[in-house]
């Protein structure tokens, strides 16, 4: 037991020499160093911006989103100029955006009641309806059929049928 006890002082006095040395060695090869710390910035005053978002077009009122003009008038497409001239606000929903509520007969007219952006609207035969320059072409008691212009991948203006379908709620 004395022998483990004599080689377990021996090494923790390598130990200390060795850490004499290792602090000589690391003094000596920090002499030269010259560090060089940039001081440190004067911070600048914290100046709050204002926010004010009641002059800001609300992003999610898409009774405000207004279809951009997608060029000039082109052999086949869609008149943009009487689009204009027209200013029907059906024509500035996505039909994704309506559902169809019910049927109305006025004075021998049928006309299509579509709920867009919590409000009622009326649409009959030949009203511009939906963003793709569409026309209804038809309103049955369970859909109105539309008559879209949409410009296909190709740049050429394309006629496509859509149609919105009547939404019943359960125990209606």
């Amino acid at each position: 037991m004395s022998k483990i006890l004599v080689g377990v002082m021996a090494l923790g006095l390598m130990a200390c020499s060795n850490q004499d040395n290792l602090e000589a060695w690391m003094e000596e090869s920090t002499r030269d160093i010259k560090v060089s710390i940039d001081p440190i910035p004067q911070m600048t005053p914290y100046m709050p911006a204002a926010y004010d978002v009641a002059s800001l077009l609300d992003p999610f009122n898409s009774a405000k989103i207004v279809p951009m003009g997608r060029g000039h008038k082109s052999a086949g497409g869609p008149d943009f100029e009487a689009r204009e001239l027209r200013n029907n606000i059906m024509e500035r929903y996505s039909l994704e955006s309506m559902n169809m509520i019910g049927v109305l007969n006025l004075n021998n007219q049928t006309m299509a009641a579509i709920l867009v952006d919590n409000l009622v609207r009326q649409v009959k035969l030949g009203d511009y309806i939906g963003v793709d320059f569409g026309v209804v072409t038809q309103i049955t008691d369970n859909e109105v059929t539309i008559k879209e212009v949409v410009e296909d991948r190709n740049g050429e203006w394309v006629e496509r049928i859509n149609t919105l379908k009547l939404q019943v709620k359960e125990g209606a």
